[in-house]
């Protein structure tokens, strides 16, 4: 039996970690002699959604008994010296002694090194590396000058494989590791079943609306993100007769995107063309998403499942991955994606919905052009990862 791990995992309640899961899975849902282990912040959430019905799921942390050498060396290190990676490498060792020389470890976090804890999934990579597994970063996004950091440069070049999920991290990875290929993130092949339309949904004729914290904390102008969201809304409401479906896709408490959802839900519900999605599985999501005419959105999951149901869509993004997802899908970035940072005025939002809405018949032909070979090249991750094992 031949053992696969995926690791660096935030937990199912955030739908884009989830989805990368269930599409992951689903590439070697063929292979027999494989054994599939999740490694999990929050093993709890992925019980919630189902995830445990489809692999075997383990708690990444286990809190390390204190009356031992090992606890003792690792505090005196800390005590002594400040070096804190000794303490924290003890809470993963029950789960990381999961694994042995050739298992497979796929770092399926994405765009994990761009944010401020990156440090600690260097230390992960170092013991996976110690017990002899054959590491992966797996459908990443990295902003390059991240890559200008030695240490950070340094444990990319360590990957025995680097998919890349899009074009502008693919150029600035494939210079620190030769190992890096240009794929397209997982997420892309996720199936999706026959949604089930809230009371109000007007099926085709829905702009479906996600927000989240993360994007508001990006922006210029206290409250200036909410307000531009609004006057799209007044726009929609005022001026076309379709309808507004609100749409969360990350709900952990740290970043819930339903409290900006929420606030614009009790601003508009009166209007009753305006509805908020509750909280549900990544393929249910996909399957609503689907069924919209337009989206804006902020997570880039949320946007996948779009783009890959041809649905035209704006993304008021905040970092490299929305930028080099559009510009491989359209040529270009420009008037696909809102970067966050760059919204100063009231409408900046709705003059970029404008377009879209102008060019929708355009861009439906390019995602029906573009979406067969995206889904193709995602499906090709698993061959690279077969040529591992």
């Amino acid at each position: 039996m031949k053992n696969l791990f995926m690791y660096a995992h935030g937990g199912s309640g955030n739908h884009g970690c989830e989805a990368i899961v269930r599409s992951t899975l689903g590439l070697f849902r063929d292979e027999d002699n494989l054994h599939i282990t999740l490694i999990s912040k929050t093993p709890e959430e992925d019980r919630i959604y189902g995830i445990d019905q489809l692999c075997t799921v383990i708690p990444e942390q286990i809190p390390y008994p204190r009356c031992t050498p090992s606890f003792l060396s690792a505090y005196l290190r800390l005590k002594l010296k400040n070096d804190y990676v000794p303490l924290d490498k003890l809470n993963y060792k029950k789960a990381f002694d999961n694994i042995r020389r050739g298992d497979i470890a796929l770092s399926i976090g994405g765009d994990n090194y761009c944010y401020a804890d990156a440090h600690c999934y260097t230390m992960m990579h170092d013991m996976l590396l110690q017990r002899g597994a054959k590491t992966v970063l797996w459908g990443c996004s990295i902003e390059p000058e991240i890559l200008k950091q030695p240490a950070f440069a340094k444990d990319i070049a360590r990957y025995s494989l680097i998919t890349a999920r899009e074009s502008i991290s693919y150029e600035a990875l494939r210079n620190v590791n030769p190992n890096t290929v240009l794929l397209r993130d997982p997420a892309f092949t996720l199936e999706y079943p026959a949604a089930a339309l809230p009371a109000g949904f007007l099926d085709g004729n829905m702009v479906g609306i996600n927000l989240s914290p993360m994007a508001i904390e990006k922006e210029t102008v206290p409250g200036l993100v909410i307000e531009n969201y609004q006057k799209v809304i007044d726009y929609i409401l005022a001026e076309t007769n379709m309808g507004i479906a609100l749409i969360p896709h990350v709900v952990w408490q740290a970043g819930d995107d339903r409290r900006p959802l929420q606030q614009l839900y009790q601003k508009y519900k009166h209007t009753e063309r305006v509805l908020l999605i509750e909280d549900q599985n990544c393929m249910q999501l996909k399957g609503i998403i689907s069924r919209c005419r337009f989206f804006i959105g902020a997570r880039t999951h949320a946007t996948i499942a779009a783009y890959s149901t041809g649905v035209p869509t704006l993304v008021v993004g905040y970092s490299v991955k929305a930028r080099g997802i559009a510009r491989d899908l359209f040529g270009t970035e420009e008037g696909y994606v809102l970067p966050v940072q760059t919204v100063t005025r009231q409408d900046d939002v709705l003059k970029k919905f404008k377009w879209i809405a102008h060019n929708e018949n355009l861009i439906k032909k390019q995602l029906i052009c573009q979406i067969p070979q995206f889904t193709k090249r995602a499906l090709e991750a698993k061959d690279y990862v077969g040529r591992l094992l």
